[in-house]
């Protein structure tokens, strides 16, 4: 059985239409904040894909008119499970810009625990949003996704265990600082600007670096700014895989 649900969020972005606009609608702009590698045929009818980890999907651009609306829609499912993503850009005075993004759909029988992540999840990103605009306006990232089973860990002790590979206390709060020296990838010296119980964000001067961590999971999503990324996905797999053995 189906159940329709929609989750609507407001943010204000201190960036211009245009700037939130290749944010949100392009798959270099989608790939600096959101998850995943992402790519986008820039006309209404087009194909907007998503490749994590090996999965692919897809949708349909519903929308397309650059600086303001920006919409997707996947296909349903045997089902009639579907997925559709509308943005909404609005200028306002002094450079800043407000978006509104509208998540709607159809959920399948494990709805109420499908909503609650997604209704969860959306500020996290949205907050990533923010962060990209703020400190890194003009630049594109380098995804890097990475997961690894936490081995009978519960959540509060995956994030204990990656809290102290980064030097941080196993609760961490927005406002701490980590550090660490990933084997084969730069040091990691930055500020933590999101802190809950499934998920933490570290803020530093060419990287954003994010942390999920469930009770059987745990995933990475990093955006990394700086010019040396070769082989940065493969090493961030092994550290986290590594940490968690």
């Amino acid at each position: 059985m189906t159940h329709p649900f929609e989750i609507e969020l407001e943010t204000t972005l201190q960036a211009s239409p245009e700037q939130v606009w290749e944010a949100i609608a392009t798959g270099p702009g989608i790939d600096s904040w959101f998850m995943g590698r992402n790519a986008v045929e820039p006309r209404e009818g087009g194909v907007a894909a998503m490749d994590t980890g090996g999965h692919r999907a897809e949708a349909v651009v519903t929308a397309y008119e650059p600086g303001k609306r920006f919409a997707t829609q996947t296909a349903e499912d045997e089902d009639g499970r579907f997925m559709a993503f509308e943005y909404l850009i609005e200028g306002r005075d002094h450079g800043s810009t407000v978006l509104r993004v509208v998540h709607s759909g159809l959920l399948g029988d494990d709805w109420q625990d499908e909503y609650d992540a997604l209704r969860s999840g959306w500020p996290f990103h949205l907050q990533t949003l923010v962060e990209y605009l703020a400190h890194f306006p003009g630049r594109t990232a380098e995804p890097v996704f990475a997961f690894a089973p936490s081995q009978g860990r519960s959540a509060s002790q995956t994030r204990a265990a990656i809290a102290q590979a980064l030097s941080l206390p196993a609760a961490p709060a927005t406002g701490d600082r980590g550090h660490a020296e990933p084997a084969g990838l730069p040091p990691l010296d930055g500020e933590v600007v999101w802190a809950d119980a499934e998920r933490m964000k570290i803020r530093t001067a060419d990287a954003i670096y994010t942390f999920h961590h469930g009770p059987s999971t745990a995933l990475i999503f990093h955006h990394l700014f700086g010019p040396d990324t070769d082989g940065a996905e493969t090493a961030w797999q092994h550290w986290l895989t590594g940490l968690l053995n």
